[in-house]
């Protein structure tokens, strides 16, 4: 499984940024909820251990295990289902296994990467055909399915994303695209018509409420729109240099508690207040540096199922730093997606580094073939 590769080949631009953003995260976690900075510490020096060591694998070797990945990342989902914890708005999203807890939507972000990788290299001449991809949306369905009906809509639509990126690397005609967007743009449409209506029951309360809150803020402003309007304040607040780490200002809109999940759905809240524009231009610009370095491994990549992990790492980072920050600066609904490698969770942070590791391994094979 492990290979001798020269040290020279590896891709120390891509862990030294991913490394910044993930100590930027603990900063700043630290700021948010201090009790929590060390676990964060914690989970990112795993993190990075398990990144090292899944770099140097083989992943053509790991990929022969797609269909065990595929069976895991399900009966991860339906033990959810059966045994899983709540939160406070209902939602089952958490299983806890002895003395562990974790989110086993994040990890099916990974392992649903990892299974298509696979499966669409040794379908590679047949993808375009119908049955092909009826099959591939058959098996995506599946553990969206599950996580839809945790329910968690934001992680659900994340799944959407990843499966469109991952099709789209592997080769899927545009032709055929085209006319699927043809038809999924109005019906979606419709879709999202039917489910602010007062009476529908295609989403949650909670998530509907979130819509709203989003389309009328100031009939919600004091509900809940009221955490993203106080993260909009934060962000403006801060201002060009921002106010200082851990400062003491009464002014301060984290120190006055005015919005919850500071540590992890609005981290960004609190780099902009702290640390200004020039902080959320530096995370900003270290997630696109990242999505970028992703896909430009994929490009290079030794063979198709390479390039579909990186280009659905570069996919699955972009868009949820995307939703993150847009939740936080109120151009965007209400979603619940952490801000990749810096929003406190360490399932979603552990799931990261080891989506990471294979970007890695794809970088230094393709290298290797050289």
């Amino acid at each position: 499984m492990f290979k001798n590769f020269k040290i020279r080949d590896y891709d120390f631009k891509l862990v030294l940024m991913v490394l910044a953003l993930s100590i930027i995260g603990v900063f700043a976690i630290g700021s948010a909820e201090e009790s929590l900075q060390l676990r964060q510490l914690a989970g990112v020096i795993v993190g990075v251990i398990l990144m090292l060591v899944i770099s140097f694998c083989n992943y053509s070797l790991i990929l022969k295990l797609y269909w065990g990945l595929y069976i895991v990342n399900l009966i991860l989902l339906v033990m959810v289902q059966v045994m899983g914890e709540t939160n406070n708005t209902g939602a089952q999203r958490w299983l806890k296994i002895g003395g562990l807890q974790f989110q086993p939507s994040e990890t099916a972000k990974i392992l649903l990467i990892l299974f298509f990788a696979q499966f669409i290299m040794k379908y590679k001449d047949k993808l375009n055909t119908f049955r092909i991809v009826g099959l591939s949306v058959l098996l995506a369905a599946v553990p969206w399915y599950l996580v839809e009906e945790q329910p968690d809509l934001s992680t659900s639509i994340v799944l959407i994303v990843i499966f469109c990126v991952v099709m789209f690397a592997g080769g899927i005609s545009l032709k055929l695209v085209l006319g699927v967007l043809i038809v999924a743009v109005p019906a979606v449409a419709l879709l999202i018509s039917l489910a602010l209506q007062p009476d529908s029951e295609i989403l949650e309360d909670f998530q509907q409420n979130r819509i709203f809150a989003f389309l009328n803020r100031e009939e919600y402003s004091s509900a809940e729109a009221y955490q993203q309007s106080n993260s909009e304040r934060a962000i403006a607040s801060g201002m060009l240099n921002g106010k200082g780490y851990k400062n003491n200002e009464i002014t301060s809109v984290k120190n006055g508690n005015f919005y919850s999940e500071a540590e992890s759905d609005f981290i960004f809240a609190v780099i902009g207040e702290e640390f200004g524009f020039k902080g959320c231009v530096v995370v900003i610009v270290l997630l696109f540096g990242i999505a970028l370095e992703c896909i430009s491994i994929a490009r290079k990549a030794k063979d198709l199922a390479g390039r579909v992990i990186a280009a659905g790492m570069g996919g699955l980072i972009a868009f949820q730093g995307f939703f993150n920050i847009g939740v936080a600066t109120f151009i965007l609904p209400n979603t619940g997606l952490p801000l990749p490698f810096v929003s406190y969770g360490l399932t979603s942070l552990m799931s990261l580094f080891m989506g990471i590791g294979f970007v890695l391994s794809v970088r230094l094979q393709s290298r290797r073939n050289k």
